[in-house]
């Protein structure tokens, strides 16, 4: 875990309530994808957890919905502005099990983690395909991001407006990948659960306190006792969650 100020250089809408920020600082904290950065608001008692979308050199991208206050702080910060950050925060995923053909699913704000799993992965010569489930067609993120990336995209909706009608479980072949890495609402990750035909890694979507395990506010049920989502988490192995 690192503290450091990072500057911002972009902060950008993408969609209804769905925002774009790009900061630059030192990244050298955060070592793998699905890790988050807690960030530090004025007049905020707790820091605000956000999920690494992206890292490279400086340039830290953060993909963020507006959820409450601190989030609604955030979007309306302009580029030059200076953010406190907690960087290399939580276990990220573990890319030596996911064999040549893993299937990556999203869900909402579970999506942006695992833009940069999928450019570790293709870095590797793994063939990654992507599920991305919304709520509709106007709530739509990083669709043309994975594709620019070269890997199959399917598109999900509640309401039918874009893609497969239903939810991302829906979309889910039935045989085919070597490896599942997912993240998003829990009821998500609890029907994926129900319907993965291979192991894998889940990460949870949790309120915090501290953001680095000493609260112990943000704990999950596994076979080998409690675990923090922060800490031991955001990313759990399928096989030891208890649901």
């Amino acid at each position: 875990m690192k503290r450091s100020l990072f500057t911002i250089l972009k902060n950008e809408m993408l969609a209804p309530a769905t925002f774009r920020m790009v900061l630059g600082g030192d990244t050298t904290a955060i070592t793998a994808p699905g890790q988050f950065v807690n960030i530090a608001l004025t007049g905020k008692f707790l820091r605000r957890p956000i999920s690494v979308c992206d890292w490279e050199g400086e340039n830290l991208t953060l993909i963020y919905k507006v959820v409450g206050q601190g989030t609604a702080q955030m979007s309306r910060m302009v580029p030059g502005e200076s953010l406190d950050l907690l960087t290399g925060l939580g276990n990220g995923y573990n890319l030596e099990k996911s064999g040549d053909k893993p299937l990556l699913i999203g869900g909402g704000a579970g999506i942006p983690p695992l833009y940069a799993l999928a450019k570790k992965l293709i870095a590797q010569g793994k063939t990654p395909s992507v599920i991305l489930g919304f709520n509709k067609k106007d709530e739509l993120f990083l669709e043309k991001e994975f594709k620019a990336l070269g890997i199959p995209v399917t598109v999900a909706t509640a309401d039918g407006s874009l893609g497969v009608k239903g939810f991302v479980t829906d979309a889910m072949p039935e045989a085919g990948y070597t490896y599942l890495y997912t993240c998003g609402p829990e009821p998500m990750l609890r029907a994926i659960d129900g319907k993965a035909a291979s192991s894998g890694q889940f990460s949870f979507e949790e309120r915090m306190g501290c953001g680095f395990g000493a609260c112990m506010g943000c704990t999950c049920k596994t076979k080998y006792g409690n675990k923090r989502i922060c800490r031991e988490g955001p990313v759990l192995e399928r096989e030891e969650i208890i649901w």
